[in-house]
């Protein structure tokens, strides 16, 4: 009889543990991104996608970083000043697990990158940087 109330104490402390932790499991989820695209149009780069596997969570955080430099017709970077670092972000809400996003990133340089210069974009990458899931895009845009 001992052996049985020893069951039902381990019974009833498994009941609680998953009561308790199961939500926090549900709400892990598995982010990963199902599609992401990069262009760039003029002097701006966009990227879009998709990202699933949120569980119950409201929103995402999305960043869109890339090095840009201003280039001149003879393919020749004026300046070691006119490349730099740039980064765009924005939260995006989630629905049934799933998160929507768009973002555009345009550089400013001083001087300015105008005609016939224009502007190239290399070591291109988003992330969703609170779940650490990343893709990196090579060449140039």
């Amino acid at each position: 009889m001992r052996v049985k109330g020893m069951v039902g104490q381990w019974l009833g402390f498994a009941v609680v543990a998953l009561a308790v932790l199961g939500p926090g499991i549900a709400r892990a989820g598995s982010p990963h991104f199902v599609s992401v695209t990069v262009e760039r149009d003029g002097d701006t780069l966009i990227a879009d996608g998709k990202e699933a596997g949120l569980g119950s969570e409201t929103q995402v955080h999305i960043v869109l970083s890339a090095d840009a430099a201003c280039i001149n017709p003879g393919d020749h970077h004026p300046k070691a000043d006119n490349k730099e670092a740039f980064s765009a972000e924005g939260d995006f809400p989630v629905q049934n697990g799933k998160a929507v996003f768009f973002l555009e990133l345009t550089p400013t340089f001083q001087p300015d990158c105008s005609p016939p210069m224009s502007v190239v974009f290399t070591n291109v990458k988003v992330c969703d940087e609170e779940h650490n899931v990343c893709t990196r895009f090579s060449g140039t845009y």
